[in-house]
């Protein structure tokens, strides 16, 4: 069974940082699309990043240039280091994981498994 479980989230200040982790287990012997994703109240699930079994990236247009996505694959853990974070950032942020490639790296459906989220709150 794939688990996917994040932490590091917070309260920030704008212009903070934070970076978040997602530890997985579970996972079947071939590689994974992983991504980020985040919700904020009243508004639909958005791919913050994500990462294909290629290593191809692909970023928000919101996040470039802030937000950067790696990968310990000995520690089987997914990173999302945020930084000049902004109020709009604020939103329940969601690790999730396909096996295999995608056909739409930063679609929400193409990714069946989906950790809890890790609340991050930019606010003064």
């Amino acid at each position: 069974e794939v688990q996917l479980v994040e932490s590091g989230g917070g309260l920030v200040q704008p212009g903070g940082s934070l970076r978040l982790s997602c530890a997985s287990s579970g996972f079947a012997s071939s590689p994974y699309a992983m991504g980020w994703f985040r919700q904020a109240p009243g508004k639909e699930r958005e791919a913050v990043v994500a990462v294909d079994t290629d290593g191809y990236i692909g970023y928000a247009n919101s996040v470039k240039g802030r937000f950067t996505i790696s990968k310990d694959n000995a520690k089987n853990t997914l990173y999302l280091q945020m930084n000049s974070l902004k109020p709009e950032d604020t939103a329940m942020y969601y690790c999730a994981a396909h096996r295999g490639s995608v056909r739409l790296l930063l679609a929400p459906y193409e990714y069946r498994f989906w950790g809890q989220g890790t609340q991050v709150t930019v606010s003064s």
